[in-house]
């Protein structure tokens, strides 16, 4: 360890190039025969050896020198070159502020955020803040390479957030393109990590698929002892197989039953924001079942606004728990059945047993149409055949329930 007394006393031989004199964790102080003293501190990047120029003795003292070696350690440790980092910072000062990584990407949210959903616009910003500012804001966009981005994204998987990584890696692309088009920067290298992250394992919701545990599950909603609006909504879940969400906020004013028909509206659907304002609204034909259901239930809530109201006020709907808890009473963990579930298990049964055409199942499960012929089917003709559809579902329900 080096003193104070020894960094005044060192001198380099005239025939010597330099003499150094090594403190602690690399850092060192090197000597030339002309009198000059400078710190330096020796590290290892990417295998290579390096070095950073922390100043020169006196003017940085060794008290201040380990400091900035500690420093340097610091930044090392997350993943980025001092060296490089302080070469960034000097262009930085030297370019316009606006082309650092933080406002593109602030700018670019500006600009799209009136077309998202304010959910995805918070969302997009919250993991921008918490996981890339930090670490690349301040850098300019055009100084940002993969390896940077890399060892960022790096940082989120190591808490264990492999999905939020891959979403970190695709929405910094959006901010490198965005940089590209207005000219902050010439190249995007989010493409470039491709297949350099860990691999997401899609978890699928739990769900009864075999006919048997089905009307295992029918006689369990049938036997609830629980509130009859939470029954009803586990045997209307079953029946409709629409998302969880849509069954526990349905509306009366939107259910005609002299009709047979649920209407719910586009702003209600999961959708894109301008489908949501311009989309048409998703149409659920109710088979004979579910308007008894239905009728039945009236005379308990059919004085609010919704068909399952939040039992400690009727001004909003029903937990998005509610569902999932009776089905944990009813015997059914979190890996057997879930509220989501019901769609798997229409879907898959009715493909399997019933002969159903999987885009018929697809139209009314509201998932988007894909291939050539997009949405350009007979809107009609479906309608009419959905409506066969539910009562044959709703019916074999029934079978299956019976044994």
């Amino acid at each position: 360890m080096l003193t104070d007394t020894a960094c005044k006393k060192v001198i380099c031989p005239a025939d010597k190039a330099r003499v150094r004199l090594s403190d602690a964790g690399g850092l060192y102080l090197e000597v030339a025969p002309n009198g000059s003293k400078r710190w330096f501190w020796k590290y290892y990047f990417d295998g290579k050896e390096k070095r950073l120029a922390l100043g020169s003795y006196p003017d940085i003292t060794l008290k201040a020198a380990r400091a900035s070696r500690d420093d340097a350690r610091q930044l090392h440790r997350t993943g980025v070159d001092p060296a490089h980092q302080r070469q960034v910072e000097k262009l930085s000062r030297r370019v316009d502020s606006d082309a650092s990584f933080e406002s593109v990407a602030r700018e670019f949210h500006r600009t799209k955020k009136s077309a998202w959903s304010p959910k995805y616009a918070a969302r997009w910003m919250s993991i921008m803040e918490k996981d890339a500012f930090p670490w690349l804001g301040a850098f300019p966009l055009a100084s940002i390479t993969a390896p940077m981005l890399l060892q960022v994204l790096r940082r989120v998987e190591g808490r264990g957030a492999h999905e939020t990584a891959h979403t970190l890696r695709q929405w910094a692309g959006q901010v490198f393109r965005h940089g590209i088009a207005i000219g902050r920067c010439e190249r995007n290298p989010a493409p470039d990590l491709q297949g350099a992250l860990v691999p997401i394992q899609t978890k699928h919701m739990a769900a009864v698929l075999e006919p048997g545990e089905a009307g295992e599950l029918m006689r369990a909603i049938a036997a609830y002892a629980g509130q009859p609006t939470t029954r009803a909504a586990l045997h209307l879940s079953a029946l409709l197989f629409q998302r969880p969400g849509n069954i526990r906020q349905m509306r009366w004013a939107d259910v005609d039953l002299e009709a047979a028909m649920w209407t719910i509206r586009a702003v209600d659907m999961k959708r894109t924001k301008r489908a949501k304002i311009n989309g048409r609204p998703h149409l659920v034909p109710l088979a004979s079942q579910a308007v008894a259901l239905l009728k039945d239930l009236h005379p308990l809530t059919g004085h609010g606004s919704y068909v399952f109201p939040s039992l400690l006020t009727g001004e909003r709907p029903m937990s998005d728990n509610t569902v999932r808890t009776a089905l944990r009473r009813m015997g059914y963990s979190n890996e057997e059945m879930t509220a989501h579930g019901f769609r798997a298990m229409a879907r898959t049964i009715m493909v399997e047993q019933m002969d159903v055409q999987p885009e018929v199942i697809e139209a009314q499960l509201a998932h988007g149409k894909s291939g050539p012929l997009g949405a350009a089917y007979d809107r009609a003709e479906f309608v009419a055949k959905r409506r066969t559809m539910m009562q044959q579902w709703a019916d074999h329900l029934d079978q299956l329930r019976k044994g």
